[in-house]
């Protein structure tokens, strides 16, 4: 093992954190030393995840005060902590590992926004403020380099959106007014279970929520104009689908030129020509195409008026643990796509 990277997961034990530990046991630069959990330590990592029982042998979740023995030397370190507790305990280990050659990338929305007043606008005060100038917030498809030494990753929505958004916005295609319309599985609202995430309810239904004030807007709007330069507005109107996993994503916004749809394809195309986990299809993305997977597909329509985007990913993989994976891979040094390059289940 004297050839991989010490690995450690932060809040290990939610949906986000069972697919990194999948995509970490499997990742041939990728050791795993430490999931944290504080709700679950001592307890066996397959007895939470039964479906990692080959994956980590009798590996068990450890308590923060266990960490610091790990917290040394060159180390990968990921959070999957909620929003608003991620901050606080990253600023902690952080600490910790002072001494330490650290590579950090987090998942929550605690290091999504540039500075203290915007993320407060949204989600309230912030855990740690002092740290948001080491951190930069975007998808590895629209940042080819960044000097900060950690990562927040966009999120599922806001990836699907942002796919979408950056290349309209930064290839001048459109007035700056986008509307968006999303359908999400259930395995995005968290393990914990909800009235929303209840099977009765969810199973064989589709229903809005959070209109116009779901919280990834602003983030998004924030991400689009660090990287294109651009103000845009972004009206958003998240649904629950009747499914666990992935996310199809319709972008709406009116061309500053009359196009065709080949035209749009040809040029998003050549936007994401030389990314490995987007493509652009002719015609309509299907979800289960990309589901279980790091892979996302984009397809468009136009009436020479109005440019439609759909994009579709897997929010857990793409939208979240594969992204910051993605992320981590080039933070390290790795080539992008390492541990990333399984197909989708395509049936499940």
């Amino acid at each position: 093992m004297s050839d991989t990277v010490k690995t450690v997961v932060i809040g290990s034990s939610g949906y986000v954190g069972g697919e990194l530990l999948r995509l970490i046991a499997g990742h041939p630069q990728l050791e795993l030393v430490a999931a944290v959990s504080e709700s679950n330590s001592g307890t066996p990592i397959n007895s939470v995840f039964p479906h990692l029982h080959n994956a980590l042998g009798k590996q068990c979740f450890i308590g923060p005060a266990e960490l610091q023995q790990h917290l040394h030397g060159k180390i990968a370190i990921f959070s999957a902590a909620p929003h608003g507790a991620s901050a606080g305990m990253i600023a902690d280990v952080l600490a910790q590992a002072k001494n330490a050659d650290v590579n950090l990338v987090d998942m929550s929305a605690d290091f999504r926004f540039a500075d203290s007043a915007s993320y407060s606008a949204v989600y309230g005060e912030h855990g740690a403020p002092e740290l948001l100038d080491q951190f930069v917030c975007g998808l590895p498809e629209h940042m080819p380099n960044t000097e900060h030494p950690n990562v927040g990753h966009p999120g599922c929505f806001a990836t699907a959106m942002l796919l979408a958004a950056v290349p309209l916005l930064q290839l001048d295609l459109i007035e700056p007014e986008l509307n968006a319309f999303g359908i999400t599985g259930s395995t995005g609202s968290g393990q914990a279970p909800s009235a929303g995430t209840h099977h009765p309810v969810r199973n064989s239904n589709l229903y809005a929520y959070k209109p116009l004030e779901h919280r990834h807007a602003p983030e998004v709007v924030a991400i689009c104009k660090a990287l294109t330069g651009k103000d845009s507005t972004l009206n958003f109107i998240p649904h629950s689908g009747p499914f666990a996993r992935g996310i199809h994503m319709t972008v709406q916004a009116k061309l500053k030129q009359p196009r065709t749809t080949e035209d749009l394809v040809a040029e998003f195309t050549d936007f994401y020509n030389h990314n490995e986990f987007v493509t652009v299809v002719s015609g309509q993305p299907k979800l289960k195409d990309v589901t279980c997977s790091n892979y996302s597909q984009i397809g468009l329509a136009t009436n020479g008026d109005t440019v439609v985007v759909f994009t579709v990913i897997d929010n857990l993989i793409k939208g979240a643990a594969g992204g910051a994976v993605q992320w981590m891979n080039r933070k390290l040094g790795f080539d992008e796509t390492l541990g990333l390059t399984t197909p989708g289940s395509g049936w499940g």
